[in-house]
């Protein structure tokens, strides 16, 4: 098949698992296509979830239970927003500073084919973990455990970032994520050619009196 119907259009995937090879167009109809991707979206925030709860049993150190499970949370956080979004169900929410020093938030969507089982798994992990938290948080509201509150409320800050992000992208984002990436990247590259060309470098003269 010939893609030069839009000549001026770059066809550039998000990752290069993104491109679906020769011979297998009916991965979207597999029961997972990233299984291990799916394994390691659920394994850290179930883990710490368990840890949570059994934490008390193995040990009487708050310090080293609140170390391990804020460890498994880190985990999660970084492994959710930045592998099992993208190849999952196509999102991607980031951030990135401009010359001006603001922060900007960029919320972002790819068509593209997603399996079914996986998608479901992804949200359902998603939504289901900051309910959990949610409850513990709860308990410890009534059962005066402050403590621990502080725990929970570290676990619902970052479960809860990467929830809001995703559905920001899932029902918000306005731009696809190939063309909000170019005009990002166009951007940087129009400011940077804009000050060289009303700050251009002075030329040196270490070797003016060389001949």
């Amino acid at each position: 098949m010939n893609n030069s119907a839009n000549p001026g259009v770059p066809q550039v995937p998000l990752l290069d698992d993104d491109t679906i090879a020769f011979g297998e167009e009916d991965n979207a109809n597999k029961q997972f296509v990233h299984p291990y991707i799916v394994f390691f979206h659920l394994v850290f925030r179930c883990a710490a979830i368990v840890v949570y709860i059994l934490c008390g049993w193995f040990s009487d150190s708050f310090i080293a239970s609140f170390v391990l499970v804020t460890l498994l949370l880190s985990a999660d956080f970084w492994t959710v927003k930045n592998i099992t979004g993208r190849l999952l169900v196509g999102l991607r929410w980031w951030n990135y500073v401009d010359d001006d020093g603001k922060s900007h938030w960029v919320f972002e969507s790819k068509q593209s084919r997603i399996n079914r089982n996986e998608s479901r798994l992804f949200w359902m992990g998603l939504i289901l973990c900051p309910l959990i938290w949610s409850g513990f948080f709860l308990i410890c509201l009534f059962g005066l455990k402050f403590k621990w509150m502080l725990l929970v409320s570290i676990a619902l800050t970052l479960t809860g970032a990467n929830l809001y992000g995703y559905v920001k992208c899932k029902f918000g984002a306005k731009e696809n994520l190939q063309s909000a990436t170019t005009d990002f990247v166009r951007s940087q590259i129009l400011q940077n050619a804009t000050a060289f060309m009303f700050n251009p470098t002075p030329p040196t003269t270490a070797n003016a009196g060389v001949i």
